[in-house]
């Protein structure tokens, strides 16, 4: 896939593309993301990145990110390692009280 689709603001991304990135299968994807295990995030450039948008996926420590033009297409895709967003770094023994 070479372009996702575009609603206005929203975007639509094939769940085959994510069942691809996260090694799920579609109905697992689909079932993941209504149970909302499956976090999404759409930010749009600003500057030099105007007419941008970067689509984020998060699950179980790993996230998806597509970069997309204003037409839908994909200009890169990148998958990495994330911790959990609602976790604080622990503290070094050094800054405990």
């Amino acid at each position: 896939m070479s372009r996702i689709e575009r609603n206005e603001e929203q975007f639509i991304v094939d769940a085959q593309m994510l069942a691809k990135a996260f090694d799920l299968s579609v109905e697992e994807i689909r079932i993941r993301m209504q149970d909302r295990q499956i976090a999404s995030l759409c930010e749009a450039g600003e500057g030099e990145d105007a007419n941008r948008w970067r689509l984020t996926f998060r699950h179980q420590g790993r996230a998806f990110r597509i970069i997309v033009d204003e037409h839908g297409v994909i200009l890169s895709t990148s998958t990495f390692p994330v911790g959990h967003p609602n976790l604080a770094p622990r503290p070094k023994s050094s800054e405990l009280p």
